[in-house]
């Protein structure tokens, strides 16, 4: 029996073989958005007319014996920061609370043609900005295990409809952690694929990479699923790796035995990681060696991360929204406009600095994965923190000086480059959920889904 809670798999081969329609599948989700979005508030302009419409014509679609897509009849709501045409997109701003495209962006117009079709979108911070999902326009996500905290961000939304049966699939993003971090809060799978993995259109700047597209799911097949659709080259991206995206469609559980697997807690002393969650990357560890894997205690010198990122990420912000923070002083959050500002003073030579370091970050994990397979790590330094906070001001007593220090564990990765994903292994004592971290060399993104399935297994036992 079919149900919101099946996989997504499931639930496309059901409706291909015509054993639920895609509108008795709308229905189930549109009951269970009414059971649980009031409190959660995942999913915002939300459109059952429109959902209906579409759901209407894909079984339409399939009545008439039309080849359909790998998604087909699936309800899908798009993260708000993802341009769907006709459809309001407010990237979490008063600023942009009127917004409506014209036309899908690539990854949008991946997922509609095949055959998906959208019933809304998923909450998002302002303009994506920090890994706890609230605005001005819709208001605080929260975790579906825990409402009082954060489902984190800023594909919080996403997430957090996901865990709680909403959606089947979800789309996201990433620069400093935004499909990782909460993947690892409400206990679901987010992955940050490889530069030019999942192409982007259009852009401000196509040469801009700290921030990727990428697919989010309950389980790794299903994000595998979701990866074939996102993935493979397109002309209007130029740095578009050629791999056509089917590839990624099946990818079989990598055997743990003789896995090179690097494990590391801390980066050696650069990140301050909560108790509990440090012992949920330990017990990975420890599950990996009990499989099999070579486990030793190894990481990668990523000190040069730290200004690289917040750098690249400062002029990002100051080139993107630096005109619209000029207009509009008074409706942007302070920690954003803060971030945008530390943007005006960066010199050409800054920024220089910052790519010459990010190539040598890239060296730096060319070399590392010519003697490991995997490195294992925290997603996040933190377990879900309480809603009420903007972010974390202490871990283990610690301060933390900006509504980044936290997200070290993902940000550091973010500027290497290389794929990496979050795969629910634990809880904390209070029942929080918690994930770590793998990564691979850029281009390896089957091979650290096959490594993904084979520790998704491991935490199943």
């Amino acid at each position: 029996m079919i149900s919101v809670d099946s996989t997504a798999r499931d639930q496309a081969a059901a409706v291909r073989r015509r054993e639920i329609s895609a509108r008795e599948l709308l229905d189930l989700h549109l009951d269970r958005i009414a059971e649980r979005n009031p409190e959660l508030n995942a999913i915002v302009s939300l459109d059952e007319s429109r959902a209906r419409q579409g759901a209407l014509a894909a079984d339409e679609v399939l009545a008439s014996g039309a080849e359909v897509g790998p998604l087909h009849g699936l309800p899908f709501a798009f993260k708000d920061t993802h341009a769907v045409g006709g459809w309001r997109t407010t990237y979490g701003s008063t600023v942009m609370a009127d917004n409506v495209p014209e036309r899908d962006e690539l990854i949008v117009e991946r997922v509609r043609a095949a055959g998906a079709f959208t019933i809304g979108k998923t909450n998002v911070p302002e303009f994506a900005a920090g890994s706890h999902t609230f605005n001005k326009v819709f208001g605080t996500t929260l975790n579906p295990v825990d409402p009082t905290r954060s489902a984190g961000g800023s594909s919080g939304g996403a997430a957090c409809a996901l865990a709680a049966g909403m959606v089947p699939l979800a789309d996201g993003s990433d620069m400093g952690g935004s499909l990782r971090n909460p993947a690892s809060f409400c206990g679901v799978v987010g992955m940050r694929p490889s530069l030019g993995r999942v192409p982007e259109w259009p852009l401000y700047n196509q040469w801009e990479t700290t921030s990727v597209g990428g697919p989010m799911a309950r389980n790794v097949r299903d994000l595998a699923l979701l990866l074939s659709v996102m993935a493979g080259p397109d002309p209007r991206a130029p740095q578009a790796l050629g791999t056509p995206g089917a590839s990624f469609a099946d990818p079989a559980a990598a055997s743990l035995a003789g896995l090179k697997v690097a494990l590391s807690v801390d980066l050696g002393g650069a990140l301050e990681v909560d108790h509990e969650v440090a012992a949920v990357v330990e017990a990975a560890g420890r599950a990996l060696a009990g499989a099999g894997a070579a486990v030793g205690s190894a990481y990668p010198d990523l000190s040069l991360a730290e200004d690289t990122f917040r750098t690249l990420r400062a002029w990002h912000f100051q080139a993107k929204l630096g005109s619209l923070l000029a207009e509009h002083p008074e409706d942007f959050k302070p920690s954003l406009a803060d971030n945008i500002r530390a943007g005006e003073s960066l010199t050409g030579a800054d920024v220089a600095r910052a790519y010459t370091q990010r190539t040598a970050l890239s060296e730096t994990m060319r070399a590392f994965f010519g003697d490991h397979d995997v490195l294992v790590l925290p997603v996040s330094q933190v377990p879900p923190f309480p809603a009420t906070q903007e972010f974390p001001t202490e871990i283990n007593g610690k301060p933390m000086a900006t509504y980044l220090d936290w997200m070290r564990s993902a940000y550091f990765i973010t500027v290497t480059g290389c794929p990496a994903i979050s795969v629910p292994f634990g809880t904390t004592s209070s029942g929080l959920p918690v994930g770590v971290q793998l990564v691979a060399r850029h281009g390896a993104d089957l091979q650290l889904l096959e490594v993904a399935l084979a520790v998704e297994e491991l935490a199943a036992r």
